[in-house]
């Protein structure tokens, strides 16, 4: 459904996006993982053709987007991650503005805005103000405005942001059942446990690279496959990261305020060993302990607070 290849987006000597490939089968959720700034908006912008890239090539639907800009906008939703909506329109009246734009006949509207607000669970709100509805409904009257015209794919920035615990189980259960009705989704998201139990694949990207890409699975195993250790000092955080830089078995190193994380690669006779220098070397150490990984602590130790190792 959506292939990305080698994708750059440059402003000035600033890579926004870096080298980025990606690809998004047809009816997959797609979860695009990164911190602010990491070139998740960037690159959803390029895909839905309100950016142009530096170099790389988009295809969607077998429709390369960047030679024939004309021919995929029908295949496309676009949800942005700030939106505007017309607070004085009612919300049957907004649907059937954007039902107009999209040039759908005004005798096919209202089945059609009925059917959308069924979708997203809005009917009883359809004779409400725009203005009159809370964020997570305002949320869900957008996602109905971009599946106005049936888009195979759709690109969602931020859906949940913002949104209290129940607006954001409603909107996970609404993408549920566009997944259900074979849409292809690519969203972006700083909750991550959510998007591990909605996707079916999740790319985590990082100063405009794709760091690393596959199914929850996957990238939970890759992460297996390495030991993490946590240790929490007393005010002494140079002393312990300066001893464990110095073991063999330690690789890299996450500060956090008053304890830091380590990838560890050996035995509990080592690790014994580790705590045991730190005692001997006056490091105050309150706890020392292996930590399972999640995917929370997988997106942090791919792109959250790295110690220079240099």
């Amino acid at each position: 459904m959506l292939v990305i290849n080698d994708l750059v987006k440059t402003y000035g000597k600033f890579r926004a996006v870096d080298n980025l490939s990606l690809e998004i089968g047809k009816g997959e959720i797609y979860g695009f993982v990164g911190a602010n700034g990491a070139g998740k908006t960037t690159t959803m912008k390029i895909i839905a053709g309100l950016l142009k890239p530096t170099s790389g090539s988009v295809v969607v639907a077998g429709i390369d987007i960047l030679k024939y800009p004309a021919s995929y906008k029908n295949k496309i939703g676009y949800m942005p991650d700030f939106f505007g909506v017309y607070d004085d329109l009612k919300v049957t009246e907004y649907l059937d503005f954007y039902s107009g734009v999209y040039g759908i006949e005004k005798s096919q509207r209202p089945k059609l805005i009925d059917e959308l607000l069924e979708l997203v669970n809005l009917t009883d709100k359809k004779d409400f103000y725009v203005d009159d509805l809370s964020r997570g409904m305002k949320q869900r009257l957008c996602l109905a405005r971009s599946l106005i015209h049936n888009p195979e794919l759709l690109i969602l920035d931020e859906p949940a942001s913002g949104l209290d615990p129940k607006a954001r189980v409603e909107m996970k259960e609404v993408l549920k059942e566009l997944k259900d009705l074979g849409k292809t989704i690519i969203i972006s998201s700083h909750i991550l446990p959510e998007l591990a139990e909605l996707c079916t694949s999740i790319g985590i990207i990082e100063k405009g690279k794709m760091v690393v890409s596959g199914t929850v699975e996957e990238i939970m195993q890759k992460a297996a496959q390495k030991k993490m250790i946590r240790m929490k000092v007393l005010g002494d955080m140079e002393g312990a990261v300066k001893l464990l830089k110095e073991q063999p078995s330690i690789g890299s190193i996450e500060v956090h305020n008053d304890y830091l994380e380590a990838d560890f690669d050996g035995t509990n006779e080592v690790m014994a060993e580790i705590l045991k220098t730190a005692i001997k070397n006056d490091i105050p150490v309150v706890s020392f302990t292996e930590v399972d990984r999640n995917l929370e602590s997988v997106f942090m130790h791919l792109i959250g607070g790295k110690e220079d190792e240099n």
